[in-house]
């Protein structure tokens, strides 16, 4: 099953407790938090040990999390831990976190763009596509960057699990395989 599948029913979960206690910015950095200590190495071999009890784990886990949100964790983000322990979901703690940022643009009516390129880009370039993506949407638009050099030029936009992808690579790609097919 693919993470996305399995991150919307916990970050709508998320969403809606983090929504009632109107706590939605705690609950996106113990998230981001919790995104980052789960994605570490040495953090994932540890969760995949066998010799581990799962106290143990979950003890290790919020310690960390604790640590890189330098706050302690609530009960309900405790239970939320235990919870991914128990059904081995650690590894869609990003995806849930994706999918709960993704929760709170939409209730704020704004959506959240990840744009790849292959080089870094311009203030005026971001800007430009800021511009395009507001007028597109028609509504209030964020935009992160990052920089993938194999793309060789053109850039990829991400909202979600839409994709818009114009890069070089893209091109190449779909050329080769057509190119093969025949």
């Amino acid at each position: 099953m693919e993470l996305s599948s399995i991150a919307k029913p916990y970050a709508q979960a998320i969403f809606e407790v983090a929504e009632q206690s109107n706590s939605v910015s705690s609950w996106s950095s113990f998230l981001s938090a919790a995104s980052a200590v789960m994605s570490d190495e040495s953090t994932k071999a540890f969760i995949a040990s066998p010799g581990k009890s799962k106290t143990q784990k979950y003890d290790l886990i919020a310690a960390l999390i604790a640590k890189a949100s330098s706050k302690e964790v609530s009960k309900q983000e405790s239970a939320l831990i235990g919870l991914i322990l128990k059904n081995d979901r650690s590894a869609a703690i990003e995806s849930i976190a994706g999918a709960f940022e993704m929760a709170v643009s939409n209730a704020n009516k704004s959506k959240n763009f990840k744009v790849i390129s292959a080089f870094e880009l311009s203030e005026s370039e971001t800007k430009a596509i800021i511009d395009d993506l507001t007028s597109k949407h028609k509504t209030t638009v964020s935009v992160e960057t990052e920089v993938d050099e194999a793309l060789k030029g053109g850039i990829i936009i991400k909202e979600g699990d839409k994709v818009i992808d114009t890069s070089i690579k893209a091109k190449v790609d779909a050329l080769s395989v057509s190119l093969s097919v025949n």
